[in-house]
């Protein structure tokens, strides 16, 4: 059962508005190139798009069309587009990776891995070819380029480093004919044929906010943890919970950065811990959360409101502690998806334009049957990876 998310939107469509995983820095169009571009300012002077903002918390109570079991496959709103001009024998699939530089990327590579065996083993794909940027967005462009003047990639996949930079080094894929599937991070272009992602960081940092107002008491004091500045979808995540909190009768301590080192985490909460009582914990990206829930013990002080991440060593914290808490999603199964749009586009099938895919937090109701499917796995591990039905489940994940 989806949630009901009708009295937030209202609010977020009333307010004076203002992204785990990505490395992208602002722009002035939101990733994919589309949508309302101007611009407003919050309390803090940040940066957003407010159409942006408001489709995001709507698209949480779409129903997504696909198969149930399968979301990976799942589209919301989707404008399907003819790919008839793609169609072809050929089976050389080119992947462009911004890295694998955090646990949330190797786990969705491994996961990629996986599912292009499959495709391997039913003949749809002959050579998957990978580059690693390693972050790095000379080396991307790079990359790119030395697919495209190879001539024999049938598809390329790019999760780019950054969205202004890779711009043109995607449109200079896409003019050479092959189909481009940008994934994950987007590029101030719309000329791939499909760019696949998760709902987006609006969308997350409600669920987390959302999920402290109605847990604390009026009055309860939250602190923000969040890892950069500067990075879209975190930037995202944070002015979402902005306009949430800024909505209710929680007071936000402050907003700390951390670069989701566990230490610098643990003695930031420690420190507030000394000034006064906590309430909440909401953090725009789950690393480090469990230094965050040792600081309280440490001092002795009762659990708070957690707002965390799927990953699974925050996931076993919270059922080991019986504390309150949720685990927003930032759908790693989404690197299943640019490998199937792939062999769809080969077949001459419709894909969306923009494939934006499901992305549900996890909560108490549900947490222990992830927990169950994922016990094997490393505390590193993300529990929406979408794998389990993958013939190299669970050891190619365990043995990363």
């Amino acid at each position: 059962m989806r949630r009901t998310h009708g009295l937030v939107a209202g609010l977020a469509a009333a307010a004076l508005t203002l992204t785990a995983c990505a490395t992208d820095a602002p722009t002035d169009q939101p990733p994919g190139g589309g949508g309302e571009t101007e611009q407003e300012q919050s309390a803090d002077g940040e940066w957003f798009v407010k159409a942006e903002y408001d489709r995001q918390l709507a698209q949480r109570d779409e129903e997504p069309q696909g198969p149930a079991d399968q979301p990976w496959l799942q589209m919301i709103e989707p404008e399907l587009v003819d790919t008839a001009e793609y169609k072809q024998d050929g089976k050389t699939l080119c992947f462009s990776n911004a890295s694998v530089s955090n646990p949330w990327r190797v786990t969705g590579f491994i996961t990629m891995q996986q599912q292009v065996e499959v495709l391997k083993q039913a003949g749809e794909i002959s050579d998957f070819r990978v580059s690693d940027a390693g972050d790095d967005d000379n080396q991307q462009i790079s990359d790119i380029q030395a697919f495209v003047d190879a001539g024999d990639c049938n598809a390329i996949i790019i999760s780019p480093s950054t969205t202004a930079t890779l711009t043109p080094a995607v449109e200079t894929a896409c003019e050479s004919g092959v189909p481009v599937i940008v994934f994950d991070r987007g590029v101030n272009s719309d000329c791939m044929v499909t760019f696949i992602h998760p709902i987006g960081g609006y969308a997350y940092g409600a669920d987390a906010a959302e999920f402290l107002v109605e847990k604390l008491e009026p009055g309860s004091k939250v602190l923000a943890l969040r890892i950069l500045p500067g990075v879209d979808v975190l930037e995202h995540r944070w002015a979402a919970a902005q306009q949430i909190f800024g909505d209710s009768d929680l007071e936000v301590l402050g907003d700390e950065f951390t670069g989701g080192d566990g230490a610098k985490i643990k003695d930031i909460v420690t420190q507030y811990l000394q000034r006064g009582d906590v309430d909440g914990i909401w953090m725009d990206a789950g690393d480090g959360a469990v230094a965050a829930v040792e600081a309280f013990e440490d001092a002795g002080k009762d659990y708070p409101v957690m707002a965390g991440e799927d990953e699974l060593s925050f996931m076993r914290k919270w059922k080991d502690t019986g504390m309150t808490a949720i685990a927003p999603v930032y759908s790693n199964f989404q690197w299943r998806t640019p490998v199937l749009a792939a062999v769809k586009i080969w077949k001459g099938e419709q894909v969306p334009s923009e494939w934006v895919l499901p992305q549900e937090p996890i909560t108490d109701a549900d947490r222990d049957e992830f927990l169950e499917r994922n016990k094997d796995m490393p505390s590193l591990h993300y529990a929406k990876f979408g794998g389990e039905d993958l013939p190299g489940f669970p050891n190619a994940w365990k043995d990363r």
